[in-house]
């Protein structure tokens, strides 16, 4: 059994640890980097031997065209949960260890994405391919509005955050997801409009104004 003296030292250590907003910050932006570095050493150069003159070159150029898709969707998807995260923290006035740790395991999602990504690109006419990319885009949603929540019930919010601020932001998560999975059902139809689908969301989000009728949709 643990003395009366433990449990007020590990008591103390759950209150102190992972306050730092800062870390994770930083911690964030190191993995996140690394994530996007991890994408674009996935494109592979053509083969040198097949190739004689112009023409060569850009058929060869040509067949990477899916490669070069599934970077852009999975660049736009670390884009977007960098932006999503890193918003999230600085309307913290600051973290709790449970809360470091829904973040890390945000992180560890994050760094599946360059795994998830591969897999489509090798087996791009599966759909189970995919399915587990999209599953990862998922965790990943479901994980930032967890520590959304966490957040504000833990008080961990500033005193600027109102409560039409904070239910925003719920439903922008929300309505992403759903649009998500939308394009993750296309694969059942064809799963290259599927991947057309979920970069056009993607697109719709990062870009401003955005897409028309993806518009629509989020509004």
């Amino acid at each position: 059994m643990k003395t009366p003296r433990l449990n007020a030292l590990q008591q103390h250590y759950n209150q102190i640890a992972g306050q730092s907003l800062n870390s994770l910050m930083s911690l964030s932006n190191n993995i996140f980097a690394f994530a996007m570095t991890l994408l674009v050493l996935e494109i592979r150069l053509p083969a040198h031997d097949p190739i004689h003159n112009d023409q060569d070159l850009f058929m060869a150029l040509h067949t990477m065209f899916p490669h070069v898709t599934t970077w852009l969707m999975s660049v736009l998807t670390l884009g977007l949960y960098w932006v999503g995260q890193q918003t999230q923290l600085n309307h913290l006035k600051h973290s709790n260890l449970r809360y470091a740790w829904i973040q890390l395991t945000f992180l560890a999602f994050v760094t599946a994405i360059p795994f998830s990504t591969r897999l489509l690109n090798e087996f791009i006419d599966y759909r189970l391919a995919l399915l587990i990319y999209w599953g990862n885009i998922f965790a990943l949603g479901m994980l930032v509005m967890a520590s959304w929540n966490y957040a504000g019930k833990k008080e961990l919010l500033k005193i600027s955050v109102t409560k039409e601020t904070f239910h925003s932001v719920n439903r922008r998560i929300i309505r992403a997801q759903i649009l998500y999975a939308i394009g993750a059902s296309l694969c059942l139809i064809n799963p290259y409009w599927s991947i057309g689908f979920i970069v056009l969301v993607q697109l719709n989000y990062a870009l401003t104004p955005r897409i028309p009728f993806i518009c629509e949709l989020t509004a």
